[in-house]
């Protein structure tokens, strides 16, 4: 069994005590949480961001989506890898797999990397300590303790791999999305403090103000020591 078909095996058997019985609340709003994404263009934003700071990446690097939801950096991922890459999407919810699953079947740069997606707790992630190149997530921290999701991100970053996170920032426009999706927005200096603890932080980048990506989240790009 290849290094990449082990981590994939373990990520089906993942989960802490009790996660497989829970139901995300993504799983209730998956084509909602799709649809947002497909008209607010954060994607796009994303992808930008990423074309103008290419990471330093072997052939057959190793990337986790950790909280993939439907899509969102999975695809952008799919898009600006010049070269090929074994990428790993995770999720809890099943409903946001499949749909996750589904858009990358149609990505014409999925035939350039292998993609795989299982069901996996942020908290317990599968996989042993520096199993990734690259780990990135977004909408996954504020439904965890800061500290401890960031803790168990930054165990699978390999050393001198790189973590790429978009936090939401606490704003009158996020309020209605923490009652919508029931998360909490950290606080920017808590968020900078707990990356900072396991990375170099290389850039905190806001969004231009026209773009509607910059109305709710903030890139941070950082390097693990």
């Amino acid at each position: 069994m290849s290094h990449t078909d082990s981590l994939h095996a373990r990520a089906e058997a993942a989960g802490r005590p009790g996660a497989d019985e829970a139901v995300s609340i993504y799983d209730r709003f998956t084509g909602l949480y799709d649809l947002m994404f497909r008209v607010n263009r954060y994607r796009h934003s994303v992808e930008r961001y990423l074309r103008a700071r290419p990471l330093h990446l072997p052939a057959g690097a190793r990337v986790l989506d950790a909280g993939c939801g439907t899509g969102l950096l999975t695809l952008a991922l799919l898009r600006v890898l010049d070269l090929p890459a074994c990428i790993t999407a995770v999720d809890l919810s099943a409903a946001s797999l499949h749909t996750a699953r589904r858009a990358a079947a149609r990505e014409p740069a999925r035939q350039r990397h292998a993609v795989h997606f299982a069901r996996a707790d942020a908290l317990a992630l599968p996989f042993p300590d520096g199993s990734f190149d690259l780990v990135v997530t977004s909408g996954v921290l504020e439904y965890l303790p800061l500290a401890e999701g960031m803790r168990e991100l930054a165990r699978v970053v390999a050393p001198g791999g790189y973590f790429f996170h978009l936090p939401v920032e606490p704003s009158p426009a996020t309020r209605l999305l923490e009652l919508m999706f029931r998360f909490k927005a950290h606080p920017p200096r808590e968020v900078h403090a707990n990356t900072a603890r396991h990375f170099r932080v290389i850039e905190r980048h806001r969004f231009p103000p026209l773009e509607p990506i910059s109305w709710t989240k903030t890139a941070v790009l950082a390097q693990k020591l």
